[in-house]
């Protein structure tokens, strides 16, 4: 999945895991989590559930995004705003921090809020990749929804969703109601970026792609494109913003990822959505569940 870096301080005190240890593992809301140690990068982690890659973490360097789709989510990041002007963004899915970590610095001084809901695995991650105390991120323990509700209008500058169950998104955080919280808790011109998975025949990424078209006035994908052809299954990052997005540039970027991808917009997109219906809350279903093999 992919790879950027703007370099950050380095821990003072050293890795909080034995890199030459076995991976540190726990029973988690979500499954088994593990953390694996990057062999090419000394301070860097794999965040696993059930084996299934989740997070990668760079210590050392938290401007590093290894991860494809984490990096096109750093993409949203980038290009919101002037570089280093601080954001307030949510973060609906926790998993290891990566893209709060990625904020705070390559964004001093911007403020976040994670709300995850799998307690035991907050607490699995802060104890072995803790956040830098310094950073402004608060994590709350909540249903990704529930938690939504609970923040004030216009309050954030992004929100990204990037919230799986068992390799799944859960049915609830599919819908136009859904996406009319997070509406309601953007600031004019704000994002929203939303990690989502995917395969042949692409029924549930066209009608997220739907979805988020009956509720923003301007949308962007990015994928594989393999993914986009539906040859294999993988992740998509679906941007939407009442404001125009700067397509050319998030083109350019993604375009020379390290794993290069593809992006649709406008017309080709409303044709790749091929009148795929809107989601309700009455219809919503999970994302499908990964073909075996997917992360082998």
């Amino acid at each position: 999945m992919a790879r950027n870096a703007r370099r950050a301080s380095r821990p003072s005190k050293g890795d909080p895991l034995d890199r030459d240890a076995p991976p540190a593992r726990e029973s988690v809301g979500g499954g088994t989590a593990e953390l694996v140690p990057d062999r090419e990068r000394p301070h860097a982690w794999t965040l696993l559930l059930d084996r299934a890659p989740q997070s990668h973490v760079d210590l050392a360097e938290p401007g590093h995004l290894d991860f494809a789709y984490q990096r096109r989510l750093g993409h949203a990041v980038d290009l919101l705003a002037p570089a280093r002007q601080p954001l307030r963004v949510l973060h609906l899915g926790g998993g290891a921090f990566t893209l709060a970590r990625y904020v705070a610095a390559t964004r001093p001084r911007s403020t976040q809020q994670v709300i995850e809901a799998d307690g035991v695995l907050v607490a699995f991650v802060r104890a072995h990749l803790p956040l830098d105390p310094a950073a402004r991120v608060k994590v709350r323990t909540a249903d990704a929804r529930e938690g939504l509700a609970k923040i004030r209008d216009g309050w954030a500058d992004l929100v990204i969703a990037d919230v799986f169950s068992g390799a799944r998104t859960p049915a609830h955080l599919t819908s136009a109601e859904f996406l009319a919280e997070v509406r309601r808790v953007l600031a004019p011109g704000g994002w929203y970026a939303a990690n989502v998975a995917d395969g042949p025949p692409l029924a549930h990424l066209r009608g997220q792609i739907a979805t988020a078209a009956s509720a923003f006035a301007h949308l962007a994908l990015a994928a594989d494109p393999a993914v986009l052809r539906g040859r294999r299954f993988g992740n998509a990052v679906l941007f939407a913003s009442d404001a125009a997005l700067p397509v050319a540039e998030l083109t350019r970027r993604v375009a020379t990822d390290p794993h290069a991808g593809r992006v649709e917009h406008g017309r080709d997109l409303a044709d790749f959505t091929g009148g795929a219906a809107v989601v309700r809350d009455a219809d919503a279903k999970p994302s499908p569940v990964p073909p075996p093999g997917t992360f082998d």
